[in-house]
């Protein structure tokens, strides 16, 4: 019976530190993620002086368990003229974020872009609303 106690209470202390390890990991990635989306606040569309993530075009950004950052974003049409410098851009500045180890950058276009992503300071900045 003793015995069966202690084995009892060491799969509750091994639970116990993976709950703990595993509720860091989200901390860090919490974190990591906060100074990406400060990163990519400080990218802009030349043609608009908004930043990238104001104006909507980042639609998903993923943290690997490398710390990889994998981000989905779109642009403002399939024409616009920073698109073969952007993503680049993009992925230079989010590798500059204290513990990223790499960046990749996907281009979709599924959704559609439309000034309706963008948050309201954005909107107020660009004369949209009122």
């Amino acid at each position: 019976m003793e015995e069966k106690n202690v084995e009892r209470a060491e799969a509750f202390l091994e639970e116990d530190e993976a709950t703990r390890a595993e509720r860091e990991r989200l901390a860090e990635v919490g974190a990591l993620g906060e100074r990406v989306i400060e990163a990519l606040r400080s990218v802009y569309d030349p043609e608009i002086p908004v930043n990238i993530y104001e104006l909507g075009l980042i639609y998903k950004i993923d943290v690997e368990d490398d710390n990889t950052v994998v981000i989905d974003m779109t642009l403002t049409s399939p024409h616009c003229p920073v698109a073969e410098s952007l993503p680049g851009e993009i992925a230079a500045r989010v590798r500059e974020v204290e513990g990223v180890k790499d960046c990749r950058v996907n281009i979709v276009w599924d959704p559609p872009w439309s000034p309706a992503m963008m948050t309201e300071e954005a909107q107020l900045e660009l004369g949209l609303i009122y």
